[in-house]
């Protein structure tokens, strides 16, 4: 049973989170997917996992999954994602977001919608990127990310992903908006980061939502606060 958004009250109150519900979770900012899993877990009272990481700064679906569900997550850890979001252009960051202080900045007067437009379509297809060193990728048997804010940066080995499509949306200088859909395994910064390099140039991604996970779309999803209260309205009553 996948719980959505318009499921009626008296679906959810016949949920048997311990047997195994999958929800479609919408991420606020500032929280981590791991947040997000301990606040339902300490709601529902069952175990619960996720498939599929966002950056705290990043918005949109996260697959639930609780009880006996949770076995079921990897069927969907490697379906293919769709992404909104914006990149800042004439700036880089050490960490490719807003997680950290623009260290460089560039001229982008010469930059036009044409040079966009052609870049964004350069990177469709078979690519190879190097996640950020602030992620989640383990170097030395510890988070990359944890290094890096130790001062100790470590290059993940670069991977090979798919892009399936790269839209611009807007133009606003120096803020572009796009549309992408992409493999598992993709990093919008490194994308984002790499199309700054390939203006010759800067960018880093100022604004993420994800959009898509394989057929499961965040229109469908339950903002978190709100499925809380409404579990914990449940119980109360």
């Amino acid at each position: 049973m996948l719980t959505r958004r318009n499921t009626t009250r008296s679906s959810i109150h016949s949920a048997d989170f311990e047997s195994g519900e999958l929800l479609l979770i919408d991420k606020p900012i500032g929280w981590t997917s791991f947040d997000v899993v301990n606040k339902i877990r300490y709601a529902v009272k069952a175990k619960v996992g996720h498939a599929g990481t966002l950056d705290p700064l990043a918005t949109g679906l996260l697959i639930i999954a609780t009880g006996r569900a949770t076995k079921q997550l990897e069927e969907f850890i490697g379906l293919g994602k769709e992404y909104t979001g914006t990149m800042t252009l004439g700036q880089t960051t050490p960490s490719f977001d807003g997680e950290t202080e623009v260290d460089h900045e560039y001229d982008t007067s010469h930059i036009t919608l044409e040079m966009i437009n052609k870049t964004a379509w350069s990177f469709i297809g078979e690519i190879v990127q190097e996640p950020p060193v602030f992620s989640a990728v383990k170097r030395e048997g510890k988070k990359s990310y944890i290094l890096a804010r130790k001062g100790k940066p470590q290059v993940p080995a670069p991977r090979q992903v798919s892009i399936h499509s790269f839209e611009i949306t807007a133009v606003n200088m120096p803020e572009v908006h796009f549309k992408v859909s992409c493999s598992k395994g993709t990093y919008i910064r490194s994308l984002v980061h790499d199309f700054g390099k390939a203006l010759h140039n800067g960018a880093w991604l100022s604004r993420l939502c994800r959009t898509r996970i394989g057929e499961y779309r965040l229109e469908d999803a339950w903002p978190l606060d709100e499925f809380i209260d409404l579990v914990k309205s449940l119980k109360d009553t």
